[in-house]
């Protein structure tokens, strides 16, 4: 089992299992959200996934894709753990780096880049990572 959280801790989920996808996002809410140039993201089962303390707030807003997605944050340091919606049916995308492991960014390597035509100029596409536009 996995467990992650939010920057102040005040919000806590674990995970079960192995994540379906490791996606790199260059979407630009994946870049508004992380304050960077890409989100670092794993696709779970809904099932595989448990709130374990806290009440994350949420905003929802239509993606990239044209489909309905949710983010779920903390209220109190803004940290986003993950987002659902409409555009991935019952799955969770966890943002890697709210994993507790210091090793999940490293076992968190992209089978695929999305969005790559908002990735950033100077970034070179993740060899062997599948390459997507728009979803």
């Amino acid at each position: 089992m996995s467990e992650g959280g939010c920057f102040c801790g005040k919000v806590r989920y674990s995970l079960e299992g192995e994540p379906e996808r490791k996606i790199l996002c260059h979407c630009v809410d994946c870049r508004k959200i992380s304050g960077s140039t890409f989100s670092t993201n794993l696709l779970v089962a809904g099932p595989s996934f448990k709130l374990t303390s806290g009440a994350p707030k949420i905003i929802g807003k239509t993606a990239d894709s044209g489909r309905e997605i949710v983010s779920h944050f903390c209220g109190d340091c803004g940290s986003t753990l993950w987002r659902d919606g409409a555009a991935f049916g019952d799955k969770k995308m966890i943002k890697a780096g709210t994993l507790d492991d210091v090793d999940a960014l490293d076992k968190a390597h992209p089978g695929a880049e999305v969005f790559t035509e908002h990735r950033a100029s100077w970034l070179a596409p993740i060899p062997n990572a599948e390459q997507k536009t728009k979803q």
